[in-house]
């Protein structure tokens, strides 16, 4: 099959959480056939911050999609993750 690039907005559930500590634990997270391509830390409103990360997604197990959502929406003080862009490589 193919590759999948995808960006992802990950939200947290307050101000008070260690956006860093977050990136620094996507690699251990993250379902094999995914890469970490980019993250970056950026303002959201209010003192509130997010995570845009972007992955490379091997598209050869239909449900890796999902279990790369479910992976990022179980890290403790995520409260949202929304997939933002999609393309194939």
């Amino acid at each position: 099959m193919g590759e999948i690039a995808a960006i992802y907005d990950i939200m947290p559930g307050s101000v008070d959480v260690d956006l860093e500590g977050i990136v620094a634990e996507l690699p251990s997270i993250i379902p094999e056939g995914v890469r970490i391509m980019e993250t970056r830390i950026e303002a959201v409103a209010f003192g509130l911050r997010k995570i845009v990360a972007g992955f490379i997604i091997n598209d050869e197990d239909e449900s890796i999609g999902s279990k790369l959502e479910a992976a990022l929406a179980g890290i403790n003080g995520v409260e949202n993750v929304e997939n933002t862009a999609t393309t194939n490589l």
